[in-house]
């Protein structure tokens, strides 16, 4: 789950997925003869010591330093989990996990793999691998990958510590396929309205979004709200599909162009079958790329209301290059346009921290006034960079966001939560309707989190104000309702208090 009120975590974020290409080039057949090759290849031959293994890679991202902030060298070490992230699977035991008090805690057996399958828990501690302890020795994150994924079809021996049981319960379990879904909640938030939330543009995005509208029919969804906040971008082929389902046949996705490109018009190829169904899509600060893509084809054909803050602003169009030893160029080559002829693009001439934190300084309000554009119904719309909504949501101004995203980058409400959840979990199970029971705790449990961030760092000045402790009390109900139940369970208990959902509702039901 991505937390909000996070800069450094969603820039890095942002960074990550925008940096995905959408279109996968051959090896250039022949190299450029210029200056840049004969010193190359004079300090090959003649330099007096001997170069670093990392000196090819530094010249390249010396190069590319200066060109576009998405233009990006991928090393053959990175690759494989760059490709991982947009294949959208991996081969491992399935779960989600956290490094809390140096222990591998597991925070939920995905859905369908193999620790599901076997019975391990939410809670559950992992403290032997293949015989091995991997308990309390400054284990990272990159540690427990590297001894849990592997083949499919490979087994990987674990012992786990329960709370409630002695003896250490001993697992073998068959590496399998582990899918990367890209929906994080498809769910009815009422009667008639459907609500999908993305986190990603990947290779199932497409098959996924599918599923999700079928059941959400099924369950008699009259309305969508889809929501696009923070999420980076993707494949753009993903991005489409998911417009031929939201937009009538032959209407204009979006464009792109570049120096030594063409002019590529995109258009929707098939009737849609949400085309009685209203439609308001959700961005923020953290959508990009493919994510622009959809709210501007939405926006720009009038088919529905864009509704948030304006959206990151990443309209550079990459293609994938392959180099010859398993490493990757991924080169700006065009830029996208909306179908008004909106450049999706923000400026990019300041230096690339400024570029990504640029999100969390500019003012919305701010609009110039000669960026004007026409929807197909003679709407205005604006450019500038980025997908303005047509309503905004502004910023809550009474939230201390330096105070809370300490706590987040901490991860104390993450850890808070499974500790409570992993005390509670037998208590919680045996009660009726434990997720209204949990509502009624919501202050209690608050109290409860205080006095573990004092133990954590008693220097630390918590001056909650009553918006920062509403805010703390449903993110951290809604982190104990994930780890014992699902992720719909957290979206229910977010939702009630999320501003953007509540206006998306208010237009629907209003027009």
């Amino acid at each position: 789950m991505k937390e909000k009120y996070n800069p450094i975590i969603f820039s890095l974020l942002i960074v990550c997925g925008i940096l995905i290409g959408v279109n996968i080039s051959k090896p250039a057949k022949t190299p450029i003869n210029n200056k840049i090759n004969s010193i190359l290849q004079l300090i090959n031959s003649h330099y007096v010591d001997s170069l670093s293994n990392h000196f090819e890679e530094d010249v390249i991202n010396s190069i590319i330093k200066d060109l576009d902030p998405h233009t990006t060298y991928i090393s053959k070490k990175n690759y494989q989990s760059v490709e991982e992230n947009m294949l959208g699977g991996f081969s491992g035991i399935g779960i989600e996990f956290n490094i809390i008090d140096d222990t591998i805690v597991v925070v939920s057996p995905i859905n369908g793999g193999p620790s599901e399958k076997l019975g391990i828990i939410s809670g559950d501690r992992i403290v032997e691998v293949d015989s091995s302890n991997v308990a309390s020795i400054e284990i990272e994150n990159s540690g427990v990958i590297k001894r849990l994924r592997g083949e499919k079809g490979t087994s990987v021996s674990i012992k786990i510590k329960r709370r409630g049981i002695k003896n250490l319960i001993e697992f073998n379990i068959i590496r399998n396929t582990i899918p990367l879904n890209s929906i994080d909640v498809s769910m009815m938030i009422n009667n008639t309205t459907g609500f999908i939330k993305l986190n990603r543009f990947s290779a199932k995005t497409t098959s996924e979004f599918n599923t999700a509208i079928t059941d959400l029919f099924e369950n008699g969804m009259k309305q969508l709200i889809l929501d696009l906040r923070d999420n980076p971008g993707g494949y753009l082929s993903a991005a489409v599909n998911i417009c031929d389902k939201l937009l009538n046949k032959e209407e204009l996705i979006v464009y792109t162009q570049g120096r030594m490109r063409e002019k590529n018009k995109i258009y929707s190829r098939s009737q849609t079958i949400l085309k009685e169904n209203k439609l308001v899509v959700l961005i923020n600060e953290g959508s990009a790329s493919a994510s622009e893509i959809i709210a501007g084809a939405v926006q720009d054909n009038d088919r529905g209301i864009i509704i948030g803050r304006r959206s990151f602003g990443k309209g550079l169009v990459q293609e994938e290059i392959k180099l010859n030893d398993g490493a990757a160029i991924r080169l700006t080559t065009q830029r996208y346009y909306t179908p008004s002829g909106r450049s999706i693009q923000k400026d990019y001439q300041e230096n690339n921290e400024e570029y990504f934190l640029e999100q969390y300084l500019r003012n919305d309000s701010i609009i110039p006034d000669s960026l004007k554009y026409k929807t197909r119904l003679g709407r205005t719309v604006y450019g500038g960079g980025g997908i303005n909504p047509d309503i905004i949501i502004a910023k809550d101004s009474s939230l201390n966001y330096k105070l809370l995203n300490e706590i987040i980058i901490k991860g104390w409400i993450r850890d808070f939560s499974m500790q409570y959840s992993d005390q509670n979990r037998k208590n919680l199970f045996k009660i009726a309707d434990s997720q209204e029971y949990l509502k009624r705790m919501e202050e209690i449990i608050l109290n409860r989190f205080i006095n573990y961030t004092i133990k954590k760092d008693k220097n630390l000045k918590l001056d909650l104000k009553t918006q920062d402790k509403l805010f703390l009390k449903k993110q951290i109900t809604a982190s104990i309702a994930r780890n014992l139940w699902s992720s719909e369970d957290y979206y229910k208990i977010i939702i009630d208090s999320d501003e953007y959902v509540k206006k998306a509702i208010e237009v629907i039901y209003k027009n």
